[in-house]
């Protein structure tokens, strides 16, 4: 079985490579030779999983998945969302995805992790509820028959949200994020754990128990 990752990141083509062994095989958009930045225009993660893993399906006619993730924090009313990697840099700050460029999509600055933890921290500091969640969609189209049938996964881990940054090691919200069950946070349990605990992870094993058992019929 061949299928594409709409995504060009290193760390997600290893992890779901290994997960998924010799009987799948996984490109990358840069192995089909996809130099496109994919919109991702949708209001919710379903929506931009999906609009990813269509666009490749539409103009590469191959069964293919794509993921997307965002912070969901209860006293925000699930905010940041979909705007999790882009948090501080919203133009429009306080009214997402409001402000909108030449093709009617959200105007973002580049990505940056220190001021998107610093924005969050700075609008719990007088919440006693620190609830949160990372929650990860991945859509997968698959070509059964001739004809494209949609599946989606999903993973969730619970948490919250600590007043302060705690360890260095992973990416974007992991030093503020404390997950339940455990006194660390992402950033202090290292990537090990993370991976076997984290949204994605949870995510992406569903995905994969689903096309090993397609391999295997």
């Amino acid at each position: 079985m061949r299928i594409v990752f709409a995504t060009n990141n290193k760390n997600k083509l290893s992890e779901i490579r290994e997960i998924l062994g010799d009987g799948v095989e996984v490109l990358s958009l840069k192995d089909i030779g996809c130099g496109v930045d994919i919109p991702e225009t949708a209001d919710n993660l379903e929506g931009n999983a999906l609009q990813k893993a269509q666009y490749i399906y539409d103009h590469y006619g191959i069964s293919c998945f794509a993921d997307d993730t965002g912070l969901e924090v209860e006293a925000l009313n699930g905010a940041p969302g979909i705007y999790s990697a882009r948090y501080a840099s919203l133009l429009n700050e306080g009214n997402e995805g409001s402000e909108t460029g030449n093709n009617n999509t959200p105007s973002f600055a580049s990505h940056d992790s220190e001021a998107n933890m610093a924005r969050l921290l700075k609008e719990l500091e007088n919440t006693d509820n620190r609830k949160a969640r990372f929650r990860t969609v991945i859509a997968l189209i698959e070509i059964i028959d001739n004809e494209p049938k949609v599946h989606l996964f999903e993973g969730i881990v619970n948490g919250s949200i600590i007043c302060e940054k705690r360890g260095t090691a992973g990416f974007g919200y992991d030093p503020i994020f404390q997950p339940d069950g455990y006194h660390q946070t992402f950033a202090e349990l290292g990537m090990d754990i993370k991976n076997q605990i984290s949204h994605r992870a949870r995510a992406v094993r569903q995905l994969a128990d689903y096309l090993l058992s397609q391999t295997h019929e």
